[in-house]
C-alpha cells in the first residue's frame, strides 16, 4: 500500500476528461489523493501526469463500470494504493446514440437502452457496491452520482432523449434507495446535475465550464457529518424529482 496515511482518498469514474476530470482536479487541490478512474490507459495516464503536474497526489485505475472483473479489480487497486477510500464519485457516463432516430421513444432503439443503462445505471450499482467496504473503514464516507436535469420528471428539460433521461431519472431513484438503506451508517449519498457544461459531450456547446460544473460535485463529497441525504442538487440547490 503506497499511500497509507491519513490523506483522504477520492475516486472518480470517468476522470480522465471533462467534468470528471474537473472533479479530479479539484479534490486534489484540497487535498485529497485522487484515484482516476478510465477505461482508456493512454488517456488515464495523460490525466493522471497533468493532475500530478498540477501539485495533486494521483494515481490511474483501469476502470469499466460495465465489466464486474474491471470493477472488483478497480476496487482492489485502490486497497492496494490507497488502503482506504473516503469519497466516490459517480461521473462516468454515456449519451447513447442518436441516429436514425434511435432516442425517440416511439422508434426506440433497445439496444441503444441497454447500453445507457449499463454504463448509467447498472455501473454506477457496480461500482459503488464493490467500494463500498472500503469506504464503510472511512470516517466520513460520502458517494456523489453525476446525474442530470434531464433525468427530473417535473422539469424535464433538454431535447427527448428517451434512453438518456430515463437513465437519470433512475439513478436519481437508486441514489435515493442507497440513501435509505445508509441512513443509520455515516455514508453519506447524494446525486448531483453539474448543468449545460462544454464538454465533448455536448459538443463544446456552452460557456458553462467543467469546472463550473465539477463545483456541486466537490460540495456535496465534502459534505459535513450532519450534511443532507438523498438528495438531488445544483448550484442553485435542491432540483425537484
Amino acid at each position: 500500500m503506497d499511500r497509507v496515511n491519513d490523506t483522504k482518498t477520492a475516486l472518480v469514474t470517468g476522470a480522465n476528461k471533462g467534468i470528471g476530470f474537473a472533479i479530479a482536479q479539484g479534490l486534489g487541490a484540497i487535498g485529497f489523493t485522487v484515484a482516476v478512474g478510465a477505461r482508456d490507459e493512454v488517456r488515464r495516464q495523460e490525466a493522471v501526469e497533468k493532475l500530478r503536474a498540477a501539485g495533486v497526489d494521483a494515481f490511474g485505475v483501469a476502470l469499466d463500470v460495465t465489466s464486474d472483473e474491471s470493477v472488483a479489480s478497480a476496487a482492489a487497486t485502490v486497497e492496494r494504493t490507497a488502503g482506504r477510500l473516503d469519497v466516490l464519485v459517480n461521473n462516468a457516463g454515456i449519451g447513447g446514440r442518436t441516429d436514425g432516430d434511435a432516442q425517440d421513444p416511439t422508434t426506440l432503439d433497445l439496444d441503444v437502452v441497454r447500453t445507457v443503462l449499463d454504463t448509467n445505471v447498472l455501473g454506477v450499482i457496480r461500482v459503488t457496491n464493490a467500494l463500498l467496504p472500503l469506504l464503510r473503514r472511512a470516517g466520513s464516507p460520502r458517494i456523489v452520482n453525476v446525474s442530470s436535469n434531464m433525468g427530473s420528471l417535473t422539469l424535464q428539460t433538454g431535447p427527448i432523449l428517451a434512453a438518456y433521461a430515463p437513465s437519470k431519472s433512475m439513478l436519481n431513484s437508486i441514489t435515493a434507495q442507497y440513501a435509505r438503506r445508509l441512513a443509520d451508517t455515516n455514508v453519506i449519498v447524494n446525486a448531483c446535475c453539474p448543468g449545460y457544461v462544454a464538454t465533448d459531450f455536448t459538443g463544446f456547446n456552452s460557456p458553462r465550464t467543467p469546472e463550473q460544473g465539477a463545483a456541486i460535485a466537490i460540495r456535496l463529497a465534502t459534505l459535513p457529518d450532519d450534511g443532507p441525504r438523498g438528495g438531488f442538487f445544483d448550484d442553485e440547490g435542491v432540483i425537484p424529482w
